[in-house]
């Protein structure tokens, strides 16, 4: 399994590679609007390589869908966090309860006692 990992992303690194060497071509990248460009006064543009642009944007989704992701199952980790502190605090009150009823006893005879 761990090769067909490899394999794959060996692939997909080849392919943008082959994206990348393909699209080397310097596209103007406009940061501002052109007619609000003349109210904010300068030139708000850059010159990238055509593939810089488009795997930015790629790059830039996938983190902005992670983060995303991210902030909507906080939820959903808080409610396991009180879920494991509960499990966690009945497992000591059994545990001071066994305590309790067979303090003293062997263990075999306190489970004896407590299947009977």
């Amino acid at each position: 399994m761990r090769y067909v990992r490899y394999a794959i992303l060996g692939g997909l690194g080849l392919v943008l590679i082959s994206v990348s060497l393909a699209n080397r071509g310097a596209v103007t990248l406009n940061l501002v609007p052109e007619a609000l460009s003349g109210l904010l006064g300068g030139s708000h543009a850059i010159t990238l390589p055509l593939f810089v642009v488009v795997l930015g944007g790629i790059a830039t989704g996938v983190i902005l869908g992670f983060v995303w992701e991210w902030l909507r199952e906080h939820k959903h980790r808080r409610e396991i966090g009180a879920k494991g502190r509960e499990v966690r605090r009945l497992e000591r009150e059994v545990g001071r309860l066994k305590d309790e009823r067979h303090g003293d006893k062997d263990e075999v005879l306190a489970i004896l006692d407590s299947t009977g």
